[in-house]
């Protein structure tokens, strides 16, 4: 509430020494603390009547049940979590390796054979077409 240092604590005493005067203090002090213990009890005294208020109005239960609502374990986030740490930690393949023609099941390479057979005869068809008729291109 007040944030009183030991020095400001020390100054207040040096004036309160000498405005109330030796004789006094201790009275001083005696009433003052009782005045602090009266406020302190008056501020307990209401923060038990607005919790009791709060109690009855329900508020408690409506901060457990949102607390419950926003807990990460109930709605998932745990497991999204885990899996976007999973796909940080994913490395792709190694492009050195070459496309996939290592994992191709065999009826997949019979296949892409025959394209690549294909591709070589179109093209040697081309370059005899090429070298028949020199002008064609130009």
């Amino acid at each position: 509430m007040f944030d009183l240092g030991w020095t400001e604590l020390l100054v207040i005493g040096i004036v309160a020494l000498i405005v109330v005067g030796p004789k006094d203090l201790p009275g001083l002090f005696r009433t003052l603390g009782r005045f602090t213990a009266k406020a302190r009890n008056m501020a307990r005294e209401f923060q038990r009547a607005m919790d009791q208020a709060a109690d009855e109005a329900g508020v408690k239960e409506t901060a457990e049940e949102l607390r419950d609502i926003a807990d990460p374990r109930k709605m998932g986030l745990n497991a999204l979590g885990d899996a976007a740490e999973k796909f940080e930690k994913w490395q792709p393949p190694n492009p050195a390796r070459g496309p996939a023609t290592a994992e191709m099941t065999e009826e997949r390479a019979a296949k892409a054979e025959k394209i690549r057979a294909a591709a070589a005869e179109k093209a040697a068809a081309r370059q005899a077409a090429d070298a028949a008729d020199p002008e064609r291109d130009a």
